[in-house]
């Protein structure tokens, strides 16, 4: 095993960092003396800004990346031989960087002993449940977490080489250029490999690998048909809203428990995210449908069936990620009318946003209304809607709107 996991570690330090964009994460985090966990979907680009807090760091170090087939065999008890071999290549070192480590269960026993003797360790991993599990067991009080997500308008924009200031967001020429990027983000999303050139094969690639690996494997589950169909009908109706009875008849399953087991496994990927309607009583909240929104629209467009472009759907759903990616934790609102969002702070509502791709005389009226409504329901004076072009200021029954592109408010 010892020579293996040489061979393994200098492979590993041959890294190829062609057109990698600085990923923006935190410095209190990098400088925080606890365990470091970065969260998030396969291919996000988790190594990409591991690489990244390494080389501004400036210090000698361990990188070891578990998501390697060679590792089949490597357990919890192959961690000690890990670190006999570092020491063996590099001397002895305080700063640890670990790739999926959770592919090793056990691992956060060995994190806790580096924990222990002062070192400083990095890990990332892209499933949710087995990390919260295992550092909550283990590592209570000594980590911290950042979740990444894939490339933000900015960083999309920072791929392509796209400059732009301040004045841009004014002048002709500016918003033209704003606009038809946005329009090319819009559906090709942020995967950073996916975007070197745009083969549909990278993303079934990626797909079948969170549903066979992480999802059917990792959690034994053998009906292939019953999970793809799921995947299917939900990036079909991106932003919709379902409810576990509704999914558990449609797949043609007894009971509506599998259907919520099977929703939180492929959750924990963070290949879909849900959404509840706000409610004061939790049990209602539990009760409601849910509006369900994928980490990425270049593979919700390409898993799903669309017979059309659906921009107001898609606009939404990179919209709900974006707030997911500012940390805001979200609800929906409906009563007589609907809002796409509501944003909690403190237990308090503090932001209520409506989604409108085409805001012209057909929607204007249906979006200001309800947008309004649940206004003056949570006692907010201000209101947000997030149009494809148009920007302008409303008020209303006392209420202050502001409608803005969607372009602007990704790069605010």
């Amino acid at each position: 095993m010892k020579q293996l996991l040489k061979q393994v570690i200098i492979d590993q330090q041959e890294i190829n960092n062609d057109k990698w964009v600085t990923r923006k994460i935190p410095q209190l985090l990098i400088d925080c003396n606890e365990v470091l966990v970065i969260s998030g979907i396969r291919r996000c680009g988790k190594s990409v800004l591991l690489h990244q807090i390494r080389n501004k760091q400036n210090e000698k170090d361990y990188y070891f990346n578990f998501d390697d087939d060679r590792l089949s065999k490597f357990t919890v008890d192959n961690f000690q031989q890990l670190y006999e071999v570092f020491i063996e290549l590099f001397g002895e070192q305080k700063t640890f960087y670990f790739d999926e480590i959770q592919n090793i269960e056990g691992w956060e026993l060995f994190v806790r002993r580096l924990y222990d003797k002062k070192c400083k360790v990095f890990v990332t991993g892209s499933n949710a449940k087995m990390l919260s599990k295992e550092l909550g067991t283990h590592l209570t009080g000594r980590y911290c977490t950042y979740e990444l997500y894939p490339f933000s308008f900015s960083e999309y924009l920072n791929f392509f080489e796209v400059k732009y200031k301040p004045n841009d967001f004014y002048s002709t020429a500016g918003v033209a250029k704003l606009t038809k990027y946005f329009n090319q983000y819009l559906f090709d999303g942020g995967f950073p490999q996916y975007l070197k050139n745009k083969n549909e094969i990278y993303l079934k690639s990626l797909y079948e690998s969170i549903l066979y690996k992480d999802v059917m494997v990792r959690n034994n589950i053998n009906n292939e048909k019953e999970i793809l169909e799921l995947v299917y009908f939900l990036a079909s109706n991106v932003a919709k809203l379902s409810s576990y009875s509704s999914l558990t008849r449609l797949i043609g399953l007894k009971h509506s428990a599998t259907i919520k087991n099977y929703i939180e496994h492929i959750e924990n990927t963070f290949l879909i995210f849900q959404i509840s309607k706000y409610d004061y009583s939790l049990k209602k909240q539990i009760a409601n449908p849910k509006k369900t929104y994928f980490i990425d629209n270049a593979i919700a467009h390409k898993l799903g069936f669309n017979i059309s472009e659906n921009y107001g759907r898609f606009l939404e759903n990179l919209v709900f990620i974006e707030l997911k990616r500012r940390s805001c934790e979200v609800f929906y609102h409906t009563d007589k009318t609907e809002c796409d969002f509501l944003i909690r702070n403190k237990n308090k509502i503090s932001q209520a946003i409506q989604i409108c791709y085409s805001f012209n005389n057909e929607t204007r009226s249906r979006e200001i209304k309800g947008l309004t409504n649940a206004l003056k329901v949570y006692s907010l004076n201000m209101g947000l809607i997030i149009t494809a072009d148009k920007e302008e200021e409303i008020e209303t029954d006392n209420k202050k709107i502001s409608v803005v592109p969607a372009w602007k408010w990704l790069l605010m």
